[in-house]
């Protein structure tokens, strides 16, 4: 089955596609391409049609979608959403949404609980607490915390982030922490593909960011109430 994977939920984002056969893990990559911050509406659909013609695919042939639905920027995952939306519907091919903290979380070498975290800016940390079995990741809750809440959970928990600098302030706090590799299209391909073959898929209509931070007008509303 031919996937098209793509990622608009962080400062860079990337569009690839991959081959996946009936295989839990045999997901190969066919080729991948960085998209550049703050031009993803621009560059997001050009490039999907450069990788297919590059490699002589026409877009009928993709047999579904692998897109990081956040957490991350709002704009890039309203763009990126958006279109892949947009060719899921006109396609009629299934759509497999995946978190980054997930991705992050499966990067683990432990298994049990573990605590996925990423930089969300201002002082704060996206945090995804899962259970982990092999290579299948259950959900317990995703937040957002501050450093001193995350610091204080993760006293009682695996931790693990790609972030150098978040890993540098664990262990300096002597906080556990594994540090492991930045979320890529082959990382991302293989938990979607997991989904997929698992039947966690959502249709265009159901397809939504999970931007687990409110927004600035969300966050006026409530104080104005």
């Amino acid at each position: 089955m031919l996937l098209l994977v793509t990622d608009t939920s962080g400062r860079q984002g990337s569009v690839a596609l991959a081959r996946a056969s009936s295989k839990p893990d045999d997901v190969e990559v066919i080729e991948g391409v960085p998209l550049s911050g703050g031009t993803f509406s621009a560059q997001l659909v050009p490039q999907i049609a450069s990788l297919l013609a590059n490699h002589g695919f026409s877009k009928r042939e993709i047999g579904a979608f692998v897109v990081v639905a956040g957490p991350g920027s709002f704009t890039g995952l309203r763009v990126g959403l958006a279109v892949i939306k947009a060719l899921s519907e006109i396609l009629q091919k299934p759509i497999a949404p995946v978190s980054l903290l997930e991705v992050v979380a499966l990067a683990s070498p432990g298994q049990g609980k573990v605590l996925a975290a990423l930089d969300a800016g201002r002082g704060e940390f996206y945090v995804g607490e899962y259970a982990l079995d092999s290579n299948h990741a259950d959900l317990v809750r995703e937040q957002l915390l501050s450093k001193d809440e995350f610091f204080a959970m993760a006293r009682e928990s695996a931790a693990v982030t790609p972030d150098e600098a978040l890993a540098a302030a664990l262990r300096e706090a002597s906080v556990p922490v594994t540090l492991v590799a930045l979320p890529d299209s082959d990382m991302i391909a293989r938990v979607g593909w997991h989904k997929l073959q698992a039947g966690k898929t959502v249709s265009p209509e159901q397809l939504e960011a999970n931007y687990i931070r409110c927004t600035d007008a969300e966050i006026l509303a409530k104080s104005t109430k």
